[in-house]
């Protein structure tokens, strides 16, 4: 495993060749300690013979390589598929090391050059276009972006595992150090062959499905391990070069930027998140947020060593220090504490106050802080003595960033939401009307007469539960959620839990359901003076392309009902609504879909503006090409600018977390692109670019195209009664599901029917067979339909896309797409599929289909190859491809077999275990699966 899987034509990526080589080396001495030299042997005549396929195609060649992979042992075999897969999962770690050193080397050589895509690039543009400090502070008010962490399935690497990544990426980033001694340099290259061994010997297979906890405690490890620091680092930066471009003004930046979580809260689907559970998240999440707040605190202590006898601290100080004493009993004795050192002292009851906040003994006492402006109070107390001697050096040092992070995190850690379908709120809801005297066929009313019902139930001051209504378990549970979600903002702070998301809304009555339930638990209320108190809000989800086409009309019937609208001028004015782009294009397509989501962004926002609410789109992001992936920034970029003045949420999921999120250089830039992506946003949305009379055009062309890309798609997704039998035999779809990887159910009910499968197995299926399906299908036909042989049309694509930034995002996730795809390897999947005549047609329709797509991208970007307008990512999928085939054609032979065997009632875990490591393999190598 020597050779190296990066482009060898740019010289400034010598050092990531480097990287990869050595741990290519280590990985085969490891091979050859664990296996023999055989093993080695085995794999590297598997991967020059698929690397000289890649070269040229020979029918002989390609049957030697057949034969070769069938006929090995299956003891070797299992060896050989690790040894791939672990190649992959070194060669990602070299890749985002690299990243962090190019970004380091750019800021090395450049001096005080600015980077493009920095958050000081976005600033200096600011001020070079003359934006006064008011206009600057006013977008900085308005912007917002938060980032949502889910537990959906698609992150098929343990904690086990990413944590020895973690390591070897640290030490493989010291091979840098300029300062390492020859001896040094060894024991590092023995640290590193340790941890390949470790990672040899570690099962990257999980024995069970992990539990929500055990989800929610992965989530937390990335706001312990980068985000508690480096968040803060993201709002330094932009301080910094605030005051560089703006220094006529003091600088502290609103929250503009944080995270949120689904994991825990997320109940559709999945029966495990009940109450109590999101009860123990919220738990979990304070206690790691005052774990790190102890850790500050005692840092502080050790740092803030000033004496009386030297420096006069404030009377302020001393003052709280002396209320303190008489509330506040300390339980432990620090070191570094002596009565002459007063911010020790000082520190050691917050500490104290911190701890005591895990007690239910200490509540409603001043022995724990209650609300987070306390603990803020204390610190800017403390900041102020310190500038009162003169030691401002060291509060801006510590002080400011401390507070930073009590804003940004609070005793909540992240912001949790809930989740549920719809029915089960519908459910919910006739029984309870029914138990409660008010209708018994609350089912079967008309949408109208369900509105009217539940607005005047919502207009009502008396409760409908009494102490002698019992419901059944499911709607007890449905009820307690919002119970919880009470008790929980008064415990944790009334941040933790603000939005209601609901699955498959569709319809008005599904946002008053939940503001009727969060009636019942006094979310919702009329204070004293007749005014409506609100503390949670009723967020739709919008999914399919028909819920998208009825979203304007649902959220005008919402904006016109009285109660509603006092309910969201509670929220100020601002409505969050979800748009799933997951199940968009398993309906529709992703020509469809995307063009889909654009027209509702703009009639929400339309619709919205009429009646002077704000929107808040919250985009249900996943991280393939199906599911609308792509790089954080593109996806702030891609929204229509007009659309993101009420603020912007985003998805992050799966491999997503892991790839961005888990090394701390990588997390910075990734948020700092965000940043800069954000600020560019509101520049454009309150100075738009001169409006093009052709765009209307553009629209109309693009309206033609979405209708013809459905159709064509949908002929064959929804219309061939064949279709399901293809997509379930000829991908691991049914193995997928036996991945542990998450803890909620692939398919909502169950069922076989297509309609219930969930769109992360879906997406995930078609790239493991390397078809990526449904991230390109019908586009091909639908230009071709557009065009029909006329040249001038043909012209107005190529316009399009030079000048029409939608379509240009479009071609270009297309591009990736077909670029990703290799129906020379599906059509290997495609032989698993026992019906001839159904592989062949269909296997047929996808092939010509695939050739139309690329045909026509080729012919509207006038590039000669697919992807040649970014050629790193051309070559990086050039040189992976070698490395993934082997994978994927030993997939197809344990799939065959596996199934043969199932067929006849039995089964093979060993076979499946195989199957299921192949599966880990080729996510590693295609990188973003799901």
């Amino acid at each position: 495993m020597t050779e190296m899987a990066v482009s060898q034509r740019s010289p400034s990526n010598h050092l990531l060749r480097r990287d990869v080589r050595f741990l290519g080396n280590i990985l085969g001495e490891v091979l050859v300690h664990q296996g023999g030299r055989e093993l080695l042997e085995h794999v590297e005549k598997i991967r020059e013979m698929s690397k000289a396929l890649r070269a040229e195609f020979l029918p002989e060649l390609y049957e030697d390589f057949i034969r070769t992979v069938k006929t090995l042992e299956p003891g070797i075999r299992h060896q050989v598929i690790r040894a791939f897969a672990i190649y992959f999962q070194l060669v990602n770690i070299a890749e985002q090391n690299h990243r962090i050193r190019r970004k380091r080397d750019y800021e090395r050589s450049t001096g005080e050059a600015v980077q493009p895509g920095s958050i000081e690039s976005v600033v200096q543009k600011l001020r070079e276009k003359k934006l006064s400090v008011d206009e600057v502070r006013d977008m900085l008010t308005d912007i917002s972006l938060e980032l949502v962490m889910t537990a959906h399935p698609t992150e098929a690497t343990r904690r086990d595992v990413l944590d020895i990544h973690k390591r070897i990426a640290e030490e493989v980033m010291e091979l840098d150090n300029p300062t390492l001694t020859y001896r040094e340099r060894e024991k590092l290259r023995e640290q590193l062959q340790n941890e390949v061994l470790t990672l040899w010997q570690t099962d990257e297979l999980r024995d069970r499905k992990p539990t929500v906890l055990d989800e929610v405690r992965n989530g937390m490890y990335y706001f312990n391990e980068t985000l508690f620091e480096v968040l803060p680092d993201v709002y330094e930066e932009l301080e910094r070069c605030l005051r560089k471009y703006y220094p006529e003004q003091s600088w502290h930046v609103p929250t503009y930027l944080r995270f949120g979580s689904w994991i825990g809260g997320d109940r559709d689907g999945n029966p495990s998140v009940t109450a109590d559970i999101t009860w123990k998240t919220l738990q979990m999440q304070r206690n790691l947020v005052i774990y790190k707040y102890e850790n500050i605190i005692r840092s502080l202590g050790r740092q803030l060593s000033f004496s009386t006898t030297i420096v006069d601290v404030s009377d302020e100080l001393l003052a709280s220090i002396r209320e303190d004493g008489q509330n506040v009993e300390l339980r432990t004795v620090e070191p570094w504490t002596n009565d002459k050192e007063p911010y020790r002292v000082k520190l050691r009851y917050m500490h104290q106050k911190l701890k005591n906040m895990r007690e239910d003994e200490f509540k409603g006492t001043k022995q724990r802080y209650h609300t987070v402006a306390e603990l803020v109070a204390d610190i800017e107390l403390i900041d102020r003595s310190l500038r009162h001697h003169y030691a401002d050096f060291v509060a801006d040092a510590y002080l400011k960033r401390f507070v930073r992070q009590v804003e940004l995190f609070g005793f909540h850690l992240a912001a949790l939401d809930v989740r549920q379908h719809s029915k089960e709120h519908e459910n919910a809801m006739t029984e309870l009307l029914a138990k409660a005297g008010v209708t018994d066929r609350y089912s079967d009313l008309s949408e109208q007469e369900k509105i009217d019902l539940l607005h005047g139930l919502l207009s009502e001051a008396k409760p409908l539960l009494n102490g002698s209504i019992t419901l059944s378990d499911s709607s007890t549970e449905c009820l307690e959620v919002y119970r919880t979600i009470k008790k929980a903002q008064q415990e944790f702070g009334s941040g933790c839990i603000t939005s209601y998301l609901i699955s498959m809304t569709q319809g008005a009555s599904d946002l008053l359901e939940v503001m009727v339930f969060a009636k019942e638990a006094g979310l919702f209320y009329r204070d004293a003076d007749g005014k409506i108190v609100c503390t949670v809000q009723a967020a739709p989800l919008f999914e399919t392309i028909d819920d998208l086409h009825e979203a304007p009309a649902i959220m005008e019937t919402l904006f016109n009902l009285p109660v509603y609208r006092e309910c969201l001028a509670a929220m100020g004015d601002l409505h969050e609504i979800m748009l799933g782009y997951s199940d968009s294009n398993k309906d529709g397509g992703m020509v469809t879909a995307n063009w889909e989501l654009r027209v509702a962004l703009n009639d929400l926002t339309r619709t919205a503006k009429a009646h002077n609410v704000r929107l808040k789109f919250f985009h249900g992001r996943g991280g393939a090409l199906g599911r609308g992936g792509m790089p954080l920034n593109r996806s702030i970029l891609a929204q229509p600018p007009h659309t993101i003045g009420g603020g912007i949420k985003i998805t992050e999921q799966g491999e997503v977390l892991s790839s961005r999120y888990s090394m701390k250089g990588i997390a910075y830039r990734s948020l700092e692109q965000a940043t800069g992506a954000l600020l560019t946003g509101a520049y454009l949305s309150r100075y738009p670019a001169q409006e093009k009379l052709v765009e209307t055009q553009w629209e109309d062309i693009m309206r033609g195209i979405s209708v013809d890309a459905q159709t064509k798609y949908q002929d064959l997704i929804f219309r061939d009664p064949d279709f399901m039998t293809f997509f379930k035999e000829s991908t691991p779809l049914p193995e997928v599901g036996e991945l542990n990887i998450g803890s909620r159910p692939s398919k909502r009910k169950g069922s076989d029917r297509f309609e219930d499968l969930r769109a992360i197995p879906w997406v995930f299926a078609w790239t493991q067979s390397r078809y990526l399906l449904p991230a390109w299908y019908a586009a091909g036909t639908s230009f071709a339909k557009y065009v029909g042989g006329d040249e001038g049309r043909l012209e107005t694509l190529r316009t399009m896309y030079r000048e029409y930034s939608f379509f240009q995002s479009l071609i270009d996730n297309l591009q990736m797409a077909l670029g990703k795809a290799d129906l020379m390897i599906a059509r290997q999947y495609s032989e698993m599929i026992q019906d001839e005549t159904i592989k062949n047609r269909i296997f047929t329709q996808i092939e010509e289909e695939y050739a139309k797509t690329k045909e026509w991208i080729l012919s509207i970007t006038g590039q000669d190859d697919i992807l040649d307008n970014v050629p790193v990512i051309q070559e990086s999928i050039r040189l992976r491809n070698p490395y993934v085939d082997p994978l994927s054609y030993m997939q197809v032979q344990l799939l065959t077999e596996l199934r043969g065997i199932r067929d006849e009632n039995g089964d093979d875990a060993d076979l499946l275990r195989e199957v299921l490591l192949t599966i880990n393999g080729i996510a590693a190598g295609l990188r973003n699966t799901g």
